[in-house]
């Protein structure tokens, strides 16, 4: 397998997008993570499609090694960081995998550079609107304006209370409430993620979550052309299995693969049964003869 290669590129708006190259082979796939995460969440899912395929992970704007000066976070600038890095690297025949906001974002990827993309993989996530549907209510955007206007006006103690939330803590409360499936994700998988969320900064934080809850890419959902697979995790509490339903419903020809099981953490949770079933995908739809028909599975 060829060494990883690390380098960053300019944005649109200057800002430097940080990503991470290994393997070689087309069609390339492109990790496009979701919101608070960064390109580490999909560390389970790049050694293996790294020995048959060019794998590309990217930091989006404001996320893990990438840039922070940034004065709107939206879909849309993030779709255009994935695109300047598919720019640089002479991208022309890949596969977007998105999960959870990086479904959104892998969407507006496909509207920026449509001609370059040989599918889809959207994972966990919906077309937008995600404040609306979170737990099934739209109870957190109504709550989320009142959570931005006191991070602005009291910045010094919103950085102050984010940073000392303790990882341990932190997973011991995910798995209660059963926000992850406690039966097979471990709390050294979980704290990266914690980490991560401790070292960005409040307001930012809350802003991508503002303007995800704001974006949509429903208008764009019938006119993709593209072979595409909707995953989605049977106790999904962050974006519900309806919204997948109705994703794959738009899409022509999509597919839809319900992982039984799993949480919105699906990628940590069950990595193995994702890549067999992404495998599948690229050998029979992307590779191969596409289906006519949409189809349902599950998977355990």
């Amino acid at each position: 397998m060829r060494a990883a290669v690390r380098d960053n590129v300019l944005s649109a708006d200057g800002i430097p997008i940080a990503y991470e190259v290994h393997g070689a082979g087309m069609p390339a796939l492109v990790f496009i993570h979701g919101w608070s995460c960064d390109r580490s969440y999909w560390d389970a899912q790049v050694e293996p499609f790294a020995q048959t395929h060019q794998v590309v992970a990217i930091d989006l704007g404001g996320h893990g090694e990438s840039g922070l000066a940034r004065k709107k976070w939206t879909i849309e600038s993030f779709g255009a960081d994935a695109v300047a890095v598919v720019d640089k690297l002479g991208l022309g025949r890949m596969v977007l995998v998105g999960h959870s906001m990086g479904t959104q974002v892998a969407l507006e990827t496909y509207r920026l550079a449509p001609a370059r993309v040989r599918g889809l993989v959207l994972m966990c996530g919906s077309y937008g609107k995600v404040t609306a549907t979170f737990h099934g209510s739209d109870m957190l955007k109504q709550v989320l304006p009142s959570l931005l206007d006191a991070v602005e006006r009291r910045q010094g103690l919103a950085r102050a209370l984010w940073g000392r939330i303790p990882a341990k803590l932190a997973f011991h409360i995910a798995r209660l409430s059963k926000e992850v499936d406690s039966l097979s994700i471990r709390e050294e998988d979980f704290r990266p993620y914690m980490e991560h969320v401790s070292a960005m900064e409040p307001s930012i934080f809350l802003a991508m979550l503002r303007h995800a809850g704001e974006h949509t890419a429903e208008d764009l959902l019938e006119r993709i052309g593209v072979p595409t697979l909707v995953i989605s995790a049977e106790r999904d509490t962050f974006t519900p299995n309806a919204l997948a339903e109705h994703m794959a419903g738009a899409i022509p020809g999509a597919q839809l693969f319900v992982l039984r099981g799993a949480s919105h953490a699906a990628p940590i949770e069950q990595p193995v049964a994702i890549q067999l079933r992404i495998d599948k995908f690229l050998r029979e739809q992307v590779d191969g003869e596409a289906e006519l028909e949409p189809h349902k599975e599950t998977g355990s």
